[in-house]
Order: C-alpha cells, then sequence, then structure tokens
C-alpha cells in the first residue's frame, strides 16, 4: 500500500468506494468471495456498503486480489479517467476520479473537488470517530448474523445428533443379538474348520513332498539327457572334423594296398620311413598350443588371475582381466577353438567387456581351481581340452581327466608373440 492509502480518508471518497466494493461484491462468484466478506454477501444490496463498511474497508487494505477486481470494474465503468491516470494528463476533479486513484495507489488528494477540501485535524478526528462508529456496527451486524447461522447449524447438528444416537441404540441391540447367535455358530465352526485344517495340512504336506520329489527327478532327468546329448553331438563332430583334417593334413591318397601287403613290405625291408608329428615338442612351447587349439573343437580353459599375474603382476587386477580377455579374443579368432576364461570372486560393477569369442567366468561361492576341474568334467572323453594353469594340483587333476595342461607362462609368451 502506498503512503497516501493511510492518510485520512474523505467521507464522500469514502462512500464513493465503498458503494463501487460493495456493487462489486455482489457480482463475485460465491467461491471466489473473500471470506471475510462472505456474511456482508448475504445482505441486502441497498444495505451492503453501509452495513458492512468495516470489511469491506479492511477487504480493500488487506487482499490485493480483491483490490485489484474493483479497481478493474471501476476502469471498465469510467475508462477515460482511467487512460488519464494511467497516462501523464490529470482528469479533472471529481469523487470518481479521486476514487479511481486512491484503488491504484496514487495520490488521490490533488483529485479532490474544490468545494470539498481535505477536513482540517478537528473534523478529521470527528470524521475518524464517525467512521469508527460506523465500523463498529457493521462489525457487530456481522458478528449477528453470524451468531444466527451458527444457532441455525448447531441446531441441525443437534438434530442429527439425537437421530443418529437412537440409530445408533437400535443397532447396538440388533449387533448385540446377532452377536449371540453368531456365537453359538461360530464355536461349531472352529472345531469343524481345526480338523479340516489339520486333515489339509497333511494331504499339503504329502503333495508337496510328491511335487518336489517329482520336480527334483525330471530336472535331474533333463539335465543329465541333455549333458549327454551335448556330450555325443560333440564328439561326434570332433571325431569326423579330426578325421577329415587328419586326412587332408596327411593328403592320403586312396587305400591301395592291404595291412597283409604292407607288412610284407616292411618284412622285406621296403617300409616307408615314419612322417615326423609334433609329438616330439615340449608341452611349454607356445607353438605346440597353436597346433592344439587348431584342432577340430579344441577348449582353451584359461586359470585368470593365474596367468595375469604371471604376465602383468604390476597392473591392477581389472586391468590384468582386461589384458588377458583381449589376448584372448585374439587367440581364439586365430585358431578358431572354443575360449573360457575363470576368475576367483564375483563380477565387478565394471566388468571386463565381452569378447567375440571369449566367455568369461567368475567363481560365485567357489575358488576359480573347483570350476576348472567342472569345466572339465563336463567335457566329453576324446575332445581336445587345453587348460591352462601353473597349479600344480590342477594339473595333476585335468591331466587325469584326459586334459592337456599349460604352463601360464606358455600362454603369456604366446599372447606378448601376438
Amino acid at each position: 500500500m502506498s503512503e497516501q492509502d493511510v492518510r485520512p480518508v474523505p467521507a464522500p471518497l469514502r462512500a464513493a468506494v465503498l458503494r463501487l466494493a460493495a456493487d462489486v461484491l455482489g457480482e463475485v462468484e460465491e467461491v471466489q468471495v473473500p471470506a471475510s466478506l462472505r456474511a456482508v454477501r448475504r445482505f441486502a444490496p441497498r444495505r451492503r456498503a453501509a452495513a458492512g463498511a468495516g470489511p469491506l474497508w479492511a477487504a480493500l487494505h488487506e487482499d490485493d486480489g480483491f483490490r485489484a477486481r474493483v479497481t478493474r470494474v471501476w476502469a471498465l465503468g469510467d475508462p477515460a479517467t482511467a487512460q488519464q491516470l494511467a497516462g501523464d494528463e490529470r482528469p479533472s476533479p471529481s469523487w470518481a476520479a479521486a476514487a479511481g486513484a486512491w484503488l491504484q495507489g496514487q495520490d488521490w488528494s490533488v483529485l479532490v473537488p474544490a468545494a470539498d477540501p481535505v477536513e482540517p485535524d478537528d473534523d478529521r478526528a470527528l470524521e475518524s470517530s464517525r467512521r469508527q462508529v460506523e465500523d463498529l456496527r457493521a462489525a457487530l451486524g456481522v458478528a449477528r448474523e453470524g451468531e444466527r447461522l451458527a444457532r441455525e447449524e448447531l441446531a441441525g447438528l443437534q438434530r442429527e445428533l439425537r437421530r443418529l444416537r437412537s440409530d445408533a441404540d437400535r443397532a447396538r441391540s440388533e449387533a448385540r443379538r446377532a452377536g449371540e447367535r453368531a456365537a453359538a455358530d461360530l464355536e461349531a465352526a472352529r472345531a469343524a474348520r481345526a480338523e479340516a485344517e489339520a486333515l489339509l495340512g497333511r494331504v499339503q504336506d504329502e503333495r508337496r513332498a510328491s511335487r518336489a520329489e517329482q520336480g527334483a527327478a525330471r530336472d535331474a532327468e533333463r539335465a543329465g539327457r541333455r549333458l549327454a546329448d551335448a556330450r555325443v553331438r560333440l564328439l561326434l563332430d570332433t571325431l569326423v572334423d579330426a578325421t577329415s583334417g587328419l586326412r587332408h593334413e596327411l593328403a592320403l591318397p586312396p587305400a591301395a594296398a592291404t595291412p597283409a601287403e604292407l607288412v610284407a613290405q616292411a618284412q622285406a625291408g621296403d617300409a616307408t620311413p615314419a612322417r615326423p608329428t609334433s609329438r616330439g615338442r615340449q608341452v611349454d612351447d607356445p607353438a605346440l598350443l597353436d597346433d592344439l587349439l587348431r584342432l577340430p573343437h579344441a577348449h582353451l580353459v584359461v586359470d585368470g588371475y593365474n596367468v595375469s599375474k604371471t604376465g602383468w603382476p604390476g597392473l591392477p587386477l581389472a586391468d590384468q582381466r582386461r589384458v588377458l580377455v583381449d589376448a584372448l579374443a585374439r587367440v581364439a579368432a586365430l585358431t578358431g577353438a572354443e575360449v573360457t576364461c575363470c576368475f576367483d570372486g564375483q563380477e565387478g560393477h565394471r566388468p571386463p567387456a565381452a569378447q567375440r569369442g571369449v566367455r568369461v567366468l567368475f567363481s560365485t561361492g567357489e575358488i576359480a581351481d573347483d570350476l576348472l576341474r567342472r569345466l572339465v568334467a563336463a567335457e566329453p572323453p576324446g575332445r581336445v581340452l587345453v587348460v591352462v594353469t601353473s597349479d600344480q594340483e590342477v594339473v595333476r587333476d585335468v591331466e587325469a581327466a584326459g586334459a592337456w595342461a599349460v604352463p601360464s607362462a606358455t600362454l603369456v609368451a604366446r599372447a606378448q608373440r601376438s
């Protein structure tokens, strides 16, 4: 509020503003009426400005939304004066122009008509007293109206309370009789239910046990059948590919002689010297590792940390895994072998990026050595299986299972060579 708003307002100006506010209050929808003016809105239109002067005047000072609404109505009713107040041109003095200036927080004193100057101090005091009396009377009227409405509401609530008490008494009586009837039925039902629950529990326990046994048997049968099928198919593929590869590598012509003829030739000293093979190489030879991995359906199983700590001990574990997996991807691409790399522990927040042809496993709940042994045991006899580790216990176990054991340093040398 501007400084002009707190100065004493002449009675004609106050009356003009209150009449305008009362008219606006009558046109406002019920939901938009300020709480302090709801009782005033119920007054008759001709009494609203006088009887509700106090609340209306207070709302114009305290409720900016209501004051803005009154200002818009005044501007629509006197657009010429509103345009002059908005510009640099001063309108002619009049109570309507002064009311608009007061509503907009402008200097209204210069727009007061000359015939009605602002009262001196004594007159202002008298006018202030009169306004206080009017405000008190208006407040008293509002309070009485509120009291009347409250009494009417209280009477209605008391009637409703008496009705609800009567309904509650009847409901309690009916509930008491129903409860007595239900008590006997409940006792009989409880006994029957207890017996039925006991019988149902025994039946359900037997059914769950039977289903669990059947499910376990079916799962074991399916797992065994899938494992056996996979091993047989892999072994057959290995034998077929190995036979074809060996025939192609040795460039064997169609059989031209029988075994008996060959024995006769050897007896006569005409035997052909045997072709040298790779069996003379040491197991730690990287070239022998390549030959093994190029055999049909070869499977390379790597003890991850055993190899990475041998080749790159100065790197963090995450970097060791990344370097090793990258090297194994190159080996898989060059040889066509299946590659599985096992690490101890769980997969971290940043696992090594998946590489084409490399399977990365983490031994959750067990050590990597046991995971290696399980992988070897799952393979069918006859498949070329190469296990890279320097752990001698693992070496003994996998060699006993028919796998090739290669030291970690051999794979590191092979990786560094590529």
